[in-house]
């Protein structure tokens, strides 16, 4: 029988944590504390309190050539930090993998581009890093290109490019490296519909025709059935299951159920910088009731603290619907409000009111992030859930046996000149 492709044993990677006394320090507070610490130590005081943290612990499975292989698992599982493990990037603090072919890995927006760069040289500098020759890269300049449907602006500095046509250009080049192992994290979510497809096509292709193996990362549970046979699911740095797909993610939404049970406050996979946390939320109709019917509208209540003692300036919040499969839905954000705002109090609550949801009846999630100047200070995937009911009395239209082809029904009617 044929080596596996990857093997992992035993695979463990620790972190040291150092815990400041205050949650956020300004650059005053970290000056004045350089400058006290020669007198803290003569006076014996103690150092930072520093902490063992494990992000992946005894980690052991075999991926074989040809297969394409799923991994989720709520946020703080360990992911992102066994792709960097597996690209390489960094080194395990126990434990073996053993790689038997060549890695492309694409972990992060803009890993491998130069800013200055244009979008022509960025190519040959990705190509390169990931260890293509620049005669290979000449040779595919033009797939890459076409793939990618940034042409018109290779010759653009990529500072100019959104975060989406980054993503483009990247796994354009990553996927034409022709690599033995492409390992892709879940920067794709930032493509639009029509790319995520296209990448997806790409890499069932890579997997089918050339027999090249692929690790996906994603929230988005269609995706990983789609392109996936098997999967793993990782929960507190361990694997929790890796079995058959379907198995695997329905495990894994048991679990998100569950997890929308605890109190936001003690949510403990959130992504946090310590400054804002939201503690609580709360979905109802607009009159209050929490048994929501397709057609209705909905009030969303969130609960906030923070360490600021001033108004919050240039808040961004953004609340997302999902499905049972994660597909983002709906997304309610307040930059593209009717009635914007973007100063918030230090600690206290927000509302927002939507106008009659034509939901599909089901089971529905809603992922929280809250930014400050454009940065993420509080992330929740999966904060609540809601089901929906039927109710067809509210908007007019003949159902069919297979009418569960959308989660959104909109108001439309079809006519024909006579």
């Amino acid at each position: 029988m044929e080596n596996p492709i990857i093997e992992v044993k035993k695979l463990s990677k620790k972190f040291i944590l150092a815990h400041n006394r205050l949650p956020y320090e300004t650059f005053r507070d970290t000056v004045t504390n350089l400058v006290k610490k020669p007198i803290r130590m003569l006076r014996g005081e103690k150092k930072l309190k520093k902490e063992e943290f494990w992000a992946l612990k005894d980690v052991s499975f075999e991926i074989q050539k040809g297969e394409a292989i799923g991994l989720i698992g709520p946020n703080g599982s360990g992911k992102s930090t066994l792709l960097k493990l597996l690209s390489q990037i960094t080194a395990p603090t126990e434990g073996e993998i053993i790689l038997r072919g060549k890695v492309a890995s694409l972990l992060e927006v803009g890993t491998g581009f130069h800013p200055e760069l244009t979008g022509r040289e960025n190519i040959f500098l990705n190509g390169a890093i990931l260890g293509m020759t620049k005669k290979e890269i000449a040779q595919k300049f033009r797939s890459i290109a076409q793939f990618s449907g940034v042409e018109k602006f290779l010759d653009t500095p990529i500072k100019r490019y959104s975060s989406g046509m980054n993503v483009r250009l990247a796994f354009s080049v990553a996927a034409h490296m022709e690599p033995d192992i492409l390992i892709v994290d879940e920067v794709l979510a930032v493509g639009d519909a029509e790319f995520q497809k296209k990448c997806l096509g790409k890499m069932d292709e890579v997997t089918k025709e050339a027999g090249r193996t692929v690790i996906l990362v994603s929230h988005n549970m269609e995706a990983i059935k789609k392109l996936c046979k098997r999967c793993i699911l990782l929960k507190e740095g361990k694997i929790v299951m890796f079995d058959q797909t379907s198995k695997v993610v329905d495990t894994y939404l048991q679990g998100a159920q569950f997890a929308t049970q605890q109190p936001l406050r003690q949510r403990r996979d959130r992504i946090s910088k310590g400054r804002v946390t939201m503690t609580d939320i709360a979905v109802t109709t607009l009159s209050g009731k929490t048994e929501i019917e397709s057609g209705d509208a909905l009030r969303f209540w969130v609960k906030y603290e923070s360490i600021f003692t001033k108004p919050i300036q240039n808040v961004r919040m953004v609340i997302m619907i999902v499905n049972d499969d994660l597909q983002n839905i709906l997304w309610f954000d307040n930059e593209v409000s009717e009635h914007t705002i973007t100063e918030f109090s230090p600690n206290g609550e927000f509302l927002c009111e939507t106008g009659p949801l034509n939901l599909v009846p089901g089971r529905y999630f809603i992922n929280l992030n809250f930014h400050i100047d454009g940065a993420s200070e509080d992330s929740v995937l999966m904060a609540a859930s809601f089901e929906v009911k039927e109710n067809l009395q509210k908007f007019e239209f003949q159902k069919s046996a297979d009418y569960k082809v959308a989660n959104f029904i909109a108001p439309f009617r079809y006519s024909q000149e006579k």
